[in-house]
């Protein structure tokens, strides 16, 4: 009896790639199926919607390092769109295609894609196939065979990233002006189309670190809210902007709650010197448990270690340019 692993199983095996006369066939496609697949197994992915995650691209790139050694470009982009061509796969934008393609039909980039594209949709039974530890190591055996059989060895569906621990690092323990040298330094060695995902996985790991160093807690007003699904309600918000600063250290950050976030960009409220909230003038409000007057003079929580609290110098920059008077 043909199973779905079977009908899946075939399509892994004929994916449509495009030919190079000195390298042979693209290696995007199956490199961004055993990303998907790892994710899957290990609980990052909990549905059959596949959306551009920091943990997609960094599972990407990390396979990438491992499986591929012909001269393709790395290109997160390409597989993610052009996997459309294939049965099981379907995109949904928020508007049309006309912003995301090129004359060609390929994609235009990075950015195109993440800002055009909500997500991926694979077939329902797919996700339950791996989603199945037995048919799915079937799923990843068989790409490994037939894409990469001479750097297979080198695969594990750990999420284990080299370049994740040392992103991490730089963003706990590095100053800030050595961390922004880092950013140049990248921006002057990557394409652009590295050069953006890059950027895209540091945000992506400021967003989640910051919550953890602070206790999954809004330093303003205490909301703190886990689930046991991957879904984070604590806000990390940048100080000043890294697209000012290009600074995701630590002491560049707090953790808010989504009101507060919004409030602190928009310059409703900021944070002293002393760490004590100011509210602004030009806030009119009903009282209530959700007003934000009530912060007014309030200090903020801080982390656990100095070395991590907000800085004097982004948060007097707040004070600056960013609160309204």
């Amino acid at each position: 009896m043909y199973s779905e692993l079977d009908k899946y199983l075939q399509y892994f095996l004929k994916l449509r790639r495009a030919p190079n006369k000195n390298w042979g066939y693209a290696p995007h496609k199956p490199i961004l199926l055993l990303s998907v697949i790892q994710l899957i197994q290990n609980g990052v992915i909990s549905s059959n919607r596949i959306f551009i995650t920091p943990d997609l691209v960094l599972a990407f790139k990390e396979n990438w390092k491992k499986l591929v050694v012909t001269p393709h470009i790395e290109n997160f982009a390409l597989p993610f769109f052009h996997l459309q061509s294939e049965p099981f796969w379907r995109l949904v934008t928020y508007n049309s295609f006309q912003n995301l393609t090129t004359s060609s039909k390929s994609i235009k980039s990075f950015k195109a894609l993440k800002d055009n594209v909500a997500f991926a949709e694979i077939d329902r039974d797919l996700f339950l196939t791996i989603f199945n530890v037995n048919e799915s190591s079937v799923l990843t055996h068989a790409l490994l065979e037939t894409y990469f059989p001479a750097t297979k060895e080198y695969y594990s569906n750990s999420l284990q990233s080299h370049e994740q621990q040392q992103i991490e690092m730089q963003i706990l323990n590095e100053p800030k002006e050595e961390y922004q040298n880092h950013i140049q330094q990248l921006k002057n060695s990557l394409d652009v189309e590295e050069f953006e995902e890059e950027i895209f996985i540091r945000g992506g790991l400021f967003k989640r670190m910051i919550p953890k160093i602070y206790s999954n807690t809004c330093c303003i007003s205490g909301m703190s809210i886990e689930t046991s699904l991957n879904i984070q309600m604590i806000d990390a918000c940048h100080i000043v902007p890294f697209s000012i600063s290009n600074d995701d250290t630590i002491p560049n950050g707090i953790s808010l709650s989504p009101n507060l976030h919004r409030a602190f960009d928009r310059g409703l409220i900021t944070i002293n010197h002393d760490y004590a909230v100011r509210v602004s003038p030009a806030v009119k409000e009903v009282d209530s448990v959700y007003s934000i007057s009530q912060f007014d003079g309030c200090r903020i929580s801080l982390p656990e270690d100095t070395r991590w609290y907000p800085s004097i110098e982004s948060l007097t920059w707040h004070n600056k340019e960013v609160f309204k008077l």
